[in-house]
């Protein structure tokens, strides 16, 4: 995917050294933007690959708004493990903000995701469509705080007047190597779903990036084993190949469809959003800064 390896040369060419919260340095750069068109194919990473399982079952977790990693390990996903207390909750105010963000007054949740699909159907002309992680109260106290903390959705028409659903995604903190393949994953799976359950055809993803960043070894040469550098060079020099497709089983026609789903096994939901001709490149593993 062009977009993405374009994202790697600029912070690898503009980019500069910072400290930062993990003590991994990083080389920096501020404010990347860039598009994707669904329509040229399901933006997964050909030049490596990326376990579809994982892009699935997290955003499904994340749709759930629990705090508890349950529904992960049982289907096998171990990324946020490193982040879970002992009895297996989160800080995390993803999904648990989409589906309960903390008001003042009567209801005490607000539902964004309902709230978003809702109007999708009934004013799909709204620039009101919202749904965001960050509330000041919990991210600046937060042990983590959001990465992609904020996504819009709007509808825009084609030439032929159909309308096409399209996101897009703010994010603070972006982890160029492990984080960021995910992200633009999960939000093109988001995207696909509320066009599925609104009866439209994905747009547009598009991607602003705050802090897009890449670990790095110190200068001295010490903590080489977080250095990403290297994996990305490799990246770099493979063939970008053809995007799989994405397609959602039309049994799955409203979000309670969607919710019934945490009670499948693995073999279950991944039969309900198949990839169809995802052929990547081999695997490159990165250690993860906690």
């Amino acid at each position: 995917m062009k977009q993405y390896l374009d994202l790697v040369k600029e912070v690898l060419e503009r980019g500069t050294r910072k400290e930062n919260r993990t003590g991994v340095d990083t080389i920096s750069a501020f404010n990347i933007n860039y598009s994707i068109d669904m329509r040229d194919g399901f933006p997964l990473l050909t030049t490596k690959e990326i376990s579809w399982k994982n892009i699935v079952v997290e955003n499904l977790w994340f749709l759930s708004g629990d705090l508890h990693i349950g529904l992960l390990k049982k289907h096998g996903c171990k990324f946020w493990d490193y982040w879970a207390d002992d009895e297996g909750f989160v800080p995390s105010a993803y999904g648990n903000f989409w589906r309960k963000f903390p008001v003042h007054g009567e209801p005490e949740y607000n539902d964004q995701v309902r709230y978003v699909l809702d109007t999708i159907k009934k004013n799909p002309n709204s620039r009101r469509m919202v749904i965001s992680a960050w509330a000041p109260g919990n991210a600046q106290a937060s042990g983590l705080p959001p990465c992609h903390l904020l996504f819009i959705f709007n509808v825009q028409y084609d030439d032929k007047g159909e309308p096409r659903l399209c996101v897009h995604l703010t994010q603070r903190s972006c982890d160029v190597a492990l984080g960021v393949p995910y992200n633009i994953a999960g939000y093109s799976f988001l995207l696909h779903l509320f066009a599925h359950l609104t009866g439209m055809k994905p747009g547009i993803f598009g991607h602003s990036l705050v802090d897009a960043h890449i670990y790095t070894k110190k200068a001295d040469g010490s903590m080489e084993e977080y250095d990403h550098i290297p994996g990305l060079k490799e990246q770099l020099k493979r063939n970008v190949r053809k995007l799989p497709s994405l397609v959602i089983d039309p049994s799955i026609r409203t979000l309670d469809d969607v919710m019934d789903l945490l009670d499948a096994d693995t073999d279950t939901i991944l039969s309900r959003f198949k990839l169809e001709d995802y052929g990547p490149e081999p695997f490159i593993p990165f250690k993860v800064a906690v």
